[in-house]
């Protein structure tokens, strides 16, 4: 992006491209703003400090016929879905180098919009429904002057919370990942964010820890008397955690028993869990895990910690998640993989996920299970032709797209909540609550320590450690949904 040459069309002249356009005139290298682009008759034809406003945006081939333009920024935080496809269509059509996005009004506070929140233009950003709009300043005002523990903090969800936490007024963020590339990187980014301008002033601590190491869970939440916590980390690729469950179990189930039981016993007053819909009727390890991860937050002796579950779906774009894995494919030229015709997930963008989970954090009650708002399901097949054509092929035509069959632990179609669950609605939007009874009838404890014996070595029991098949014969007496494969891998 760095060329001082470089000539900018900035689409949409509102507060958010008025804050855009002042910033790059403040850092020249990054090229100068020719024009701003808009709609409204009202200021098509005016200036701003100078700058001429053009439109409408459909004229975009005219507007650069007469006053060329090599890169153009989208800086229309509120707008739906319909409105980028649109303008999207728009200027693929046009001789632009590069179009940038500005992300939604769930990363921009009081219309404090900076170039650096500038990013490529995704295909994600074009697929589903309309996003929830979430007033974060509100949203986020009982973690002011706070500290909060982000779990898994390096992920696609635990890393948007980071940045939407910049600007909560948060005394401390406190980032816990066992993997310290990913740690790095978010901290980094977070710091950068905050130099130039983007949140208030939080102090950042990155802690390098495993939630495996119980002691050490006692120890450093005992160290950094956290406030709240989220608690996105976890083991979550589902074919990859079937053929390894008992890593998966020891991560997902003991490292959230490690982290809940240090919440209580350090004073934390405020747990969240982050679940996901493949907990309902699991047929899965991984659904199994986050299962029980949800029974063993909402049936804590929390005392006064209150202790909070948010279920929700896929998210475009996360990593090792299928938007990805097809644009890869679609870039070394297909074919695009989909493991059924029928297939559907339910889907929501990471900042739409990521917001609802801070609202639902504030709102939320302790003891009780919330359900974001999925809308409907997404054909992956549909999913992959929109992908294709948004990369400029034609389905089937340049780009194959080959069906490979449902993977283990894979469902046709998931569910949002089981049979023994009932939906609320909230007076917040895009917020669900769910009434449910306790799954495991009292045994919970009892389904642990069974567990507990395979996941961890013991000297004087030792004949049932790592035992893939044991641990699956378990988890079925509690879980009748769980598939049991017919051969376990060899290692």
């Amino acid at each position: 992006m760095e060329n001082k040459n470089n000539r900018i069309f900035i689409i949409g002249a509102g507060f958010a491209g008025q804050e855009i356009a002042a910033e790059l005139s403040r850092k020249e290298i990054f090229g100068r703003v020719t024009a701003f682009i808009d709609d409204s008759p009202a200021k098509i034809g005016t200036s701003i400090d100078g700058t001429p406003v053009f439109g409408p945006i459909s004229d975009m081939k005219r507007i650069m016929r007469e006053q060329p333009a090599d890169e153009a920024i989208i800086a229309i935080p509120g707008a739906p879905g319909d409105t980028l496809k649109r303008i999207y269509s728009i200027l693929k059509d046009t001789e632009l180098k590069a179009v940038r996005l500005l992300p939604g009004l769930s990363q921009i506070i009081d219309g404090d919009a900076h170039l650096i929140q500038t990013r490529e233009l995704l295909a994600e950003d074009l697929i589903g429904r309309d996003s929830a709009v979430i007033s974060l300043k509100e949203s986020l005002s009982y973690l002011r002057g706070r500290r909060v523990l982000i779990t898994g903090a390096g992920g696609s969800i635990g890393s948007e919370l980071s940045r939407q936490l910049l600007s909560g007024g948060a005394q401390r963020l406190y980032l816990l990942d066992h993997g310290e590339n990913n740690l790095y990187e978010i901290e980094a980014e977070l710091k950068l964010l905050q130099e130039e301008g983007v949140g208030e002033a939080a102090t950042i601590v990155p802690v390098v820890g495993d939630l495996q190491d119980r002691e050490y869970m006692d120890f450093i939440l005992n160290r950094l008397k956290a406030d709240v916590i989220f608690h996105c980390a976890a083991y979550k690729h589902v074919p990859m955690m079937e053929t390894n469950p008992v890593e998966a179990i020891k991560n997902n189930v003991f490292g959230t028993k490690n982290l809940v039981d240090a919440a209580i016993k350090s004073g934390v007053s405020k747990f969240v869990l982050i679940s996901t819909d493949k907990a309902v009727e699991p047929v899965s390890i991984y659904g199994s895990s986050k299962m029980i991860a949800e029974e063993i937050v909402l049936s804590a002796e929390a005392g006064k910690t209150e202790m909070i579950v948010v279920r929700f779906g896929n998210v475009l774009g996360s990593r090792g998640s299928i938007v990805p894995l097809f644009q890869k494919q679609i870039r070394k030229g297909g074919p695009v993989t989909i493991t059924h015709p029928a297939i559907k997930r339910y889907f929501m963008t990471i900042p739409e996920a990521a917001s609802l989970v801070l609202k639902a954090g504030g709102v939320g009650t302790g003891g009780s299970l919330y359900l974001l708002d999925m809308g409907e399901p997404i054909v992956i097949r549909d999913l992959a032709e929109q992908m294709i054509r948004f990369y400029g092929f034609r389905p089937e035509k340049e780009i194959r797209i080959v069906t490979i069959g449902l993977r283990p632990g894979e469902k046709l179609e998931e569910k949002l909540w089981s049979s023994d669950e009932v939906p609320q609605d909230t007076e917040y939007p895009g917020i669900i609550k769910l009434e449910k009874k306790a799954r495991f009838n009292g045994k919970l404890t009892r389904l642990l320590d069974r567990l507990s014996g395979i996941c961890f070595f013991d000297f004087e029991s030792t004949e049932n450690y790592r035992n893939r098949g044991i641990l699956r014969k378990i988890l079925k007496e509690y879980i009748p949904e769980l598939e049991i494969p017919e051969n376990e891998p060899e290692y």
